[in-house]
């Protein structure tokens, strides 16, 4: 064996895995780093050379028409919808929902293909003023990253979907500038609870963090997403008040976000009957229609809302005084609420985009009217700095409530803004905005939790596989060891009838081959050869094996490749010793007698699920009685007749048509068999084969007073 393979075979399985996903969330980070990068740098192209040269969409102005404004996002929708429906036309949607169904139901496995080509769609889309988000199609193409890098190295699903979620933790950390953020949003973004996959923690903020610096490499670090955001800080308790404010209202807007998309998606399109490849288009024309009243609605870069930020030193910035304070806010909320409208006319259209950053838009416009209307309503009593703090953790409310994240949200937010002093409202208002919004999000293809995932209805069975050793359940003491120089008659008187025994060949306690049933059935099939070899001619010398400290799932996982029934345990060490044996049987009955304990422990922790232990007994009672005719077997009360008497003296059978064959006692225990002297009491229950003709029993119409389904006419 070379040096090399020397070397990783002394490493312990869980180090070793640790350490491939670890290098693959390096790669990972790397290339969804380089994706978001190419996509930052054809959105700022597209945008200066296609709507950029119509209208400013971060300015103040409305109500202004020019046909370019209202045909372009037409354009973008249509070559959108040709481009997706020509190369890959199983695509649409939006990214969030496509690498959550991954996640779940395909086993991580997500085809590079169709991100890739949305991608370059919603760049397209976006350069030509549709309302949409670059940060859902990266984090798809992220996420389509880590998968077939996982599928091209030969992971498990297992491994698979943990890289799947560190590519979207690379995508998002780079393109939101938010390394943390990012890989607790692609931990978190799976299920409608604040729960996270934990499995894909580490290697998500290997990947987060390497995607961001391969980002910021190419445009630079320091700068944040909000101007002077960073100087912002909570600083009193009573400016809680307005945040209390804030928390529902973004809930609100974030529910109308998202019966915006419901609208479009479920009515709309299924009533106009629009091709596929033709329904974004549409979209897009009706877009341009709005932004010609708005065109704010076309900014797909946070432009309008980082000039809301009037901070000094912001040469963009808006000019509060030109105008009243109410028209501010006027404006503002109708930015929000149009574009909502524009996001689910462009998105739930079919066009290529995201709804991630149309969220993280939407929140900051909402802070901005609540900032406006509250100076409007009280002149001069808001402070600048409370005014122009409502907006970034607006932002992160929408975020919060819209795709079901709240914990990943308040740092998102924190690190995109460099707002960290606000760190107190955005707890409150991303949470409080949950709590209102988070039974309409944007992703459904979010589970509740991990319990109802797929992907991890083994994992009970998985965490007891992982947490025992080979070592714990291996047979040290093999009884079929031979020596290489032993004869073929020697090993045939060893083999004990029934059996199909493995015969370890052993020289100074070192493994030199396996001697199994295949091997003796093929020498025996030649009669002149049994008598003339040896143990060392026929045994095989190819072994796969396992070492003392692996868990028992990674022997599993060596059980099903090499489809052995059998596997030696050698040591570790240079010399690789031969210390014993490991069998199916084995591992078999360790996770049985596991999950038997469990179950245990489960009854005695909830007593309630006692009901549903008593099920499966009285099941596992009836198919044994009577597989074929489980139909007459009863649960029925004692009736009148037969109270303070024992079986034996009621004669169930003759007088009732019933034989019992089981009694539940109150406690829930089930006596089988019977005990047919003991007397019967109100609260048992008896479990009889009920005949449903009595001439089988020889039972009269006026005995048969136990009837199925525990129904006794005569019982008070």
């Amino acid at each position: 064996m070379p040096r090399k393979a020397n070397i990783l075979a002394r490493i312990p399985k869980p180090a070793a895995s640790w350490s491939r996903l670890f290098g693959m969330g390096i790669l990972v980070g790397l290339l969804g780093g380089l994706a978001a990068a190419g996509l930052e740098w054809a959105l700022h192209e597209g945008v200066k050379h296609l709507v950029g040269q119509f209208t400013h969409v971060a300015g103040e102005d409305i109500g202004r028409f020019h046909l370019g404004v209202l045909l372009l996002p037409a354009a973008g929708g249509l070559v959108s919808g040709l481009v997706v429906w020509w190369f890959c036309p199983t695509a649409f949607g939006h990214g969030t929902d496509a690498l959550t169904r991954a996640f779940h139901h395909n086993m991580g496995k997500f085809p590079l293909k169709g991100p890739a080509i949305k991608g370059a769609a919603a760049a397209g889309v976006i350069s030509c003023g549709g309302s949409a988000g670059p940060e859902g199609p990266i984090a798809a193409l992220g996420a389509a990253i880590g998968s077939t890098m996982g599928s091209l190295f030969g992971m498990t699903p297992r491994e698979r979907r943990v890289l799947l979620v560190a590519g979207c933790a690379a995508g998002v950390g780079a393109i939101f500038q938010c390394p943390l953020g990012g890989a607790l949003f692609a931990a978190g973004v799976l299920y409608k609870e604040p729960e996270f996959e934990t499995d894909a923690i580490v290697p998500a903020f290997v990947a987060s963090v390497i995607g961001y610096s391969t980002f910021m490499a190419f445009y630079g670090f320091g700068e944040f997403l909000l101007p002077h955001a960073s100087t912002l800080a909570f600083t009193t308790v009573w400016h809680l008040v307005p945040y209390l404010v804030l928390g529902p209202l973004c809930g609100l807007v974030s529910i109308l976000l998202s019966l915006c998309m419901w609208t479009v998606e479920k009515k709309l399109l299924p009533w106009s009957r629009l091709p596929r490849w033709f329904a974004p288009a549409i979209g897009g024309l009706a877009t341009g229609g709005l932004a010609c009243v708005l065109p704010q609605v076309m900014d797909g870069q946070y432009d309008f809302i980082r000039n809301a930020m009037s901070a000094p030193g912001n040469p963009t910035a808006f000019v509060y005084t030109e105008h009243d304070w109410w028209t501010w806010a006027g404006l503002f909320g109708a930015v929000a609420v149009v574009k909502c409208i524009a996001t689910a006319l462009t998105v739930g259209s079919g066009a290529s985009g995201g709804v991630l950053g149309p969220s993280v838009f939407v929140g900051g416009a909402v802070g901005a009217f609540l900032g406006a209307a509250m100076e409007a309503l009280y002149p001069g009593q808001v402070p600048d700095e409370l005014r122009l703090a409502l907006i970034p953790v607006g932002m992160g409310g929408v975020l919060a409530a819209s795709m079901r994240v709240p914990l990943a949200s308040i740092v998102m937010v924190m690190e995109m803004t460099g707002s960290y002093g606000l760190i107190v409202p955005l707890m409150l208002v991303c949470m409080t905005s949950y709590v209102v919004g988070r039974r309409f999000g944007l992703n459904h293809e979010q589970l509740r939790s991990a319990a109802e995932s797929p992907a991890h209805a083994a994992d009970a069975v998985i965490h007891i596989l992982e947490a025992n050793r080979v070592e714990q359940i291996m047979e040290r003491d093999w009884p079929l060891v031979a020596t290489r120089d032993m004869s073929m008659s020697q090993l045939v008187e060893r083999i004990q009838p029934g059996t199909r025994p493995v015969f370890a060949v052993v020289d100074d306690s070192k493994l030199s081959g396996l001697i199994s049933v295949p091997d003796l059935e093929g020498i025996m099939a030649e009669p002149g050869l049994a008598d003339a070899l040896i143990a060392d001619d026929i045994m095989t010398e190819e072994l796969a094996t396992v070492f003392a400290d692996d868990d028992l799932y990674s022997a599993l996982n060596v059980f099903r490749i090499e489809n052995h029934d059998v596997l030696p345990v050698v040591s570790r060490d240079r010399r690789r010793r031969w210390v014993g044996m490991l069998t199916r049987e084995r591992v078999f009955e360790a996770v049985r007698q596991r999950v038997q304990e469990t179950q245990q422990a489960v009854m005695k922790e909830h007593a309630g699920l006692a009901a549903i232990e008593q099920e499966g007994q009285l099941q596992q009672l009836v198919m044994g009685v009577n597989p074929m005719r489980t139909d007459q077997i009863q649960r029925l009360i004692v009736p009148m007749q037969a109270l303070g008497k024992s079986l034996r003296d009621a004669d169930f059978r003759r007088n009732f048509g019933a034989q019992v064959i089981a009694i539940e006692k109150p406690d829930g225990s089930i006596q089988c068999p019977p005990d047919i002297d003991a007397p019967l009491t109100m609260s048992d229950r008896l479990v009889a084969v009920v005949w449903q003709n009595d001439a089988q029993s020889g039972a009269t119409t006026e005995h048969a007073d136990a009837t199925p389904d525990g129904e006794l006419p005569n019982q008070p």
